[in-house]
């Protein structure tokens, strides 16, 4: 894929990361880390992984490998957040996972219901998918609201999925499919027609 590979709405574009861009994230996660330990990922047997620049090596591998698209956020030309289209599987399938994270700073600019929408719409359209799924612990009330936004359905809760901040976390999985959403996903969302789904833990 080409390096100069974005896509973009407005004040928001999508990128493939780049090993530069450790600075830049290290300098957002270390600055906020009391906001991003409730969220991310730890290791029940280790101590956390803070190498940044380790992260982004291993994201590129999967890059490299086509079983994950590594994007940063950017708003106004300055990276905010990271979004990943992970675990791609193609054929019978035709599934992956969308996280995403964002500088406690730039939450709640509609940033990120653009930002996932981008690449739910690539996904579909362009590497020819025919799912995506987006977990969330039940409490972060901030993700909940960008799938709700867009209109992910609630499939169901997987118990104690990953580990976060030292314990077990039940997760919330929302999913969307490419004949739930032919005309594009961003287009729905910017013209305002989706209407917000009640989930039945509301």
């Amino acid at each position: 894929m080409p390096q100069s590979f974005a896509l973009t709405h407005e004040d928001v574009t999508l990128r493939l990361v780049r090993m530069r861009d450790w600075k830049a994230i290290e300098r957002i996660q270390l600055t906020n880390r009391d906001w991003f330990r409730q969220w991310e990922a730890t290791n029940p047997t280790g101590p956390l992984n803070l190498d940044f620049r380790a992260s982004i090596r291993g994201l590129l591998r999967q890059l490299a490998e086509e079983t994950a698209l590594p994007l940063a956020i950017e708003f106004r030309g300055q990276l905010v957040g990271q979004l990943n289209v992970s675990n791609i599987l193609h054929g019978s399938v035709g599934t992956a996972f969308v996280g995403y994270w964002i500088s406690p700073e730039f939450a709640g600019l509609g940033i990120t219901p653009v930002a996932v929408a981008l690449a739910t719409d690539y996904a579909f359209n362009v590497m020819g998918l025919h799912r995506i799924e987006i977990d969330i612990r039940p409490e972060n009330k901030s993700s909940l609201k960008v799938v709700r936004k867009l209109g992910f359905r609630f499939e169901g809760t997987k118990l104690a999925f990953i580990h976060i901040n030292n314990a077990w976390r039940d997760h919330h999985v929302f999913a969307l499919t490419f004949d739930e959403t032919r005309e594009g996903l961003l287009k729905k969302y910017v013209s305002g027609v989706i209407e917000p789904p009640i989930y039945p833990f509301d």
